[in-house]
């Protein structure tokens, strides 16, 4: 018998698990996942992009786009840092806020663990889970061997991307059990793939450069990889949060370049050819690419301003229909969920089922690329262990 079971052993599980134990709270932490913290350890390039500092409810995705900052707001980037350095973890700042472990992901698992310690935290891994019901204001968990009984049942299994590393979609299965709607879950923080007709885009594997690609309303100024399979790189895994098949994704080259820069430059330097003057600002076989997609052979000065002023606009937001994306297999994390109408932005509880919450990427709140998961994986953790 316990006072709170937690189904998951991820970021939100054993930070949910820890702040309920040191409430003094008797917590069981189950995940059948053979060790807990599983995707920490792989995160950031085994660095662990533990926040992001400019942490903000616009930054997150979710049908409930107010859901989030209740929690958000009651700990904050600053709270969670706060305990990181109390544990000696050497940090650093990345580009767009981003934090990282000097070190090791290792260390932010270590410390979670060892904050479920100083809760008397019991954590169960590798079991498979078995049956789990409801009954008599009680959760049962059946793992094991064994059976565990609590009037709260935290969901803190994650979403179905990254299956290698033992994800499922049991957080969905569990929300329907017990009554509550799901948001359709689909990859996000993807890369995407490009239809046959764009191989010339494909034969450039490898290749990176500086965009601003968009999709919607959705503006990214990241780098932008090409793959043998489509487009990657933080400027498209961004947009593909917000991508639905179908939709365009267009791409900025040359972001700094002012309005008129191909006329000037033909103004300028009349002999020399728009391939020469494009591989002066991108990697040299994206520019033979893009001017071979444009059309635009010999020298600028044979060209006229109209001619220069459209493939100036082609540029500045060059269309890409994507055909698909990666997969779940290749997703940073899942878009869609749980769905919040169901739940207490203070507490995470489900509204209809007392005693059972839902916290971290379960629920349909996806955040940006950098940290911002990380952030939400803490801040719902910390409202439902305070509220357990």
């Amino acid at each position: 018998m316990y006072d709170a079971i937690v189904l998951g052993a991820g970021a939100a599980g054993l930070f949910c698990a820890a702040t309920a134990g040191q409430q003094g709270k008797r917590v069981l932490l189950i995940d059948h996942a053979e060790q807990p913290g599983k995707k920490i350890l792989i995160s950031g390039g085994g660095r662990c992009n533990f926040t992001n500092i400019h942490t903000a409810p616009d930054r997150y995705l979710s049908s409930n786009g107010h859901f989030a900052k209740s929690a958000l707001s009651r700990y904050t980037p600053a709270d969670f840092l706060e305990m990181v350095e109390a544990y000696g973890i050497a940090w650093h700042e990345k580009t767009l806020g981003q934090l990282f472990c000097d070190g090791s992901a290792k260390q932010i698992v270590a410390m979670l663990l060892e904050e479920c310690a100083k809760g008397g935290v019991e954590v169960h891994c590798g079991d498979p889970l078995g049956e789990i019901g409801h009954g008599d204001g009680l959760y049962r968990v059946a793992f094991g061997g064994q059976t565990a009984t609590a009037p709260a049942l935290v969901i803190a299994t994650g979403g179905p991307s990254i299956p290698k590393m033992g994800a499922t979609g049991l957080a969905y299965d569990l929300a329907r059990k017990f009554g509550l709607k799901v948001v359709q879950p689909r990859p996000a923080l993807v890369p995407l793939t490009l239809p046959g007709q764009e191989a010339l885009f494909r034969d450039l594997s490898g290749v990176s450069t500086e965009v601003v690609a968009r999709c919607g309303k959705a503006a990214f100024r990241e780098a932008a990889l090409f793959t043998h399979r489509g487009l990657s790189g933080p400027a498209i895994l961004q947009v593909s949060s917000y991508w639905q098949r179908g939709e365009t994704v267009t791409t900025q080259f040359l972001p700094d370049r002012a309005e008129g820069w191909l006329r000037d430059a033909k103004r300028e330097r009349p002999r020399t050819s728009l391939r020469k003057v494009l591989g002066e600002g991108l990697p040299e076989r994206l520019a033979e690419v893009l001017c071979d997609k444009l059309g635009l052979v010999g020298e600028l000065g044979a060209l006229t301003d109209k001619v220069l002023a459209t493939a100036e606009a082609k540029l500045a937001r060059w269309p890409f229909v994507p055909d698909g994306s990666e997969g779940f297999a290749k997703a940073e994390v899942t878009a869609g969920g749980i769905d919040t109408a169901g739940l207490s932005s203070k507490t995470m509880e489900a509204r209809k089922v007392p005693g059972l919450y839902v916290i971290g990427e379960a629920a349909d709140v996806t955040g940006w690329l950098g940290g911002y998961n990380f952030q939400w994986a803490w801040a719902s953790a910390r409202a439902a262990g305070l509220a357990i």
